[in-house]
């Protein structure tokens, strides 16, 4: 399935064999087979993957056990050239995909599901246990993919699917929960090497690392290519997402950055100019809030990781942070930012409660289509 800008694999969790419906290295040696990890040569010719960390994604769903959510969703990163699935974050891009899947699969009790109209789904986000709603566009009792809905990063137009997620400040092992698990809004991050920077360190949809562009020498204008294909540049990157790793309590050691690529993110803002999209749209500084940046698995993304899209919107809505400093500053409820690819709008609503701030939801809208259905051939000796 295609959700918002990212493929992955979907499983319902019934449908995996009995070894791989609990979680561990049998689990883990299947998903990495079937998305053709580890390659060495970096391609994925020989699974489902396409060799980018947007679609080296695997999704397995179940009927919810808990009350008053419709479906448990986990989901796996698998890296492209490591042996490992990488399970310690939501991918949001996915989110998108859940709720229809869910539903063409019999996740949902069809007394919830209108004949035409939303569906509400109420999925329950296993990684970072955390509460998603979906709806998803119903026509004549089945999920509607097509629709005028235009998504930075996907090529054709299909029907809006919206995404809530419930307080999304994610739960994090040495964060104790805190959206800003230092305790400050920004902080001087020391990088070795590097030097110290002011940083943003956000745990809200994914734990995500802000510094500013200009600090890191950028513009926020960059493609691909341009971060890419520089080695020192990638190398730089992974050093800023290590030393921030360290600070938020994710982390005891640098080496354990390795084994944790999925997350955090490190990402970096701008304030708003002119540039020219990957596909040649021009995007006008006048209509947008701010310039974003994200790498994923070691690569700057092509537009922007749904997650990472919840904790821009999270501390754009808080003032005094970077990403709220970089789109003018004072209290918002919304942001639209402009990425790779072109631009994303987000909302999330935030207040102060004793003393801490809080965010109680971020909302964006994404789309999803299933793009084929049936087997995936894994050889019987991989897991």
């Amino acid at each position: 399935m295609r959700g918002g800008t990212s493929k992955g694999v979907f499983f319902k969790l019934t449908d995996l064999p009995a070894r791989a419906q609990v979680p561990g290295e049998a689990r883990d040696k299947l998903l990495l087979r079937v998305i053709g990890s580890a390659d060495p040569y970096g391609k994925q010719i020989d699974g489902m993957g396409a060799a980018t960390s947007s679609t080296s994604k695997t999704v397995i769903l179940s009927k919810s056990t808990r009350p008053d959510h419709d479906v448990d969703y986990l989901f796996g990163q698998v890296a492209i050239d490591k042996n490992f699935v990488d399970w310690s974050g939501n991918c949001g891009n996915l989110s998108a995909a859940v709720g229809p899947f869910a539903i063409s699969n019999g996740l949902v009790d069809k007394g919830r599901i209108p004949q035409n109209g939303v569906a509400i789904v109420r999925i329950w986000q296993a990684n970072i246990q955390k509460t998603i709603i979906s709806h998803v566009p119903i026509t004549n009792g089945e999920v509607q993919e097509t629709g005028d809905f235009e998504l930075d990063g996907v090529t054709f137009p299909a029907a809006e699917v919206q995404l809530e997620f419930m307080d999304p400040a994610a739960e994090e092992p040495g964060a104790e929960g805190a959206m800003f698990p230092t305790g400050n809004l920004v902080d001087d991050l020391y990088v070795p090497g590097i030097g110290t920077l002011k940083a943003t360190m956000i745990n809200a949809g994914i734990p995500t690392i802000f510094v500013n562009a200009e600090d890191i020498g950028y513009t926020g204008t960059e493609l691909q290519d341009a971060i890419n294909s520089d080695p020192v540049a990638l190398a730089k990157f992974e050093a800023l997402r290590t030393a921030g790793a360290l600070k938020m309590g994710l982390i005891k050691t640098p080496e354990e950055a390795q084994k944790r690529q999925h997350t955090p993110k490190i990402a970096y803002v701008a304030k708003p100019v002119d540039y020219i999209s990957s596909s040649g749209k021009a995007v006008a500084a006048k209509d947008v809030d701010l310039l974003v940046r994200a790498m994923s698995m070691g690569k700057l993304h092509h537009a922007m990781m749904g997650t990472a899209a919840v904790a821009i919107g999270a501390a754009a809505a808080i003032p005094g942070t970077l990403v709220n400093q970089a789109a003018g500053g004072g209290e918002r409820s919304a942001v639209r930012f402009g990425h790779p690819s072109g631009t994303l709008r987000v909302g999330a609503e935030a207040a102060q409660k004793d003393g801490e701030w809080v965010v109680t939801k971020a909302i964006m809208s994404r789309s999803a289509r299933v793009l084929m259905e049936g087997w995936v051939r894994v050889p019987g000796d991989a897991f």
